[in-house]
């Protein structure tokens, strides 16, 4: 994907297929998305989302992906869209940008 993007672009895809990598010793940790940092070109997955809500979540895993691409990193804010899950889901808890990840969005054009 980030091949075949435009350089002034971002691509989301969205997929229901799991997403799975390496980590640490856990051979098939399961991801919720994933995204270049920074980059232009990210994917989220419905995968391992709840069936409740998954409209939502599935936004919210979109939305902290697309925060990746712009060189956002995880949050400490545990009520951000850029918290890391840490191997859980938490979208449900979450409820939007940080002040501190709103700003740098701002400065880059996100209109909020």
């Amino acid at each position: 994907m980030r091949k075949n993007a435009d350089p002034n672009h971002k691509i989301l895809a969205l997929t229901t297929y799991d997403i799975s990598t390496t980590k640490n010793n856990i051979v098939d940790y399961g991801l919720m998305g994933l995204g270049f940092r920074p980059g232009n070109a990210c994917v989220a997955s419905s995968f391992r989302l709840s069936d409740k809500n998954k409209k939502e979540q599935l936004f919210k895993i979109a939305i902290h992906e697309l925060g990746h691409t712009f060189g956002l990193p995880h949050c400490p804010d545990t009520h951000c869209y850029m918290r890391d899950a840490k191997g859980k889901n938490h979208t449900n808890e979450l409820t939007g940008f940080c002040s501190s990840c709103k700003n740098v969005l701002l400065d880059a054009g996100w209109k909020l």
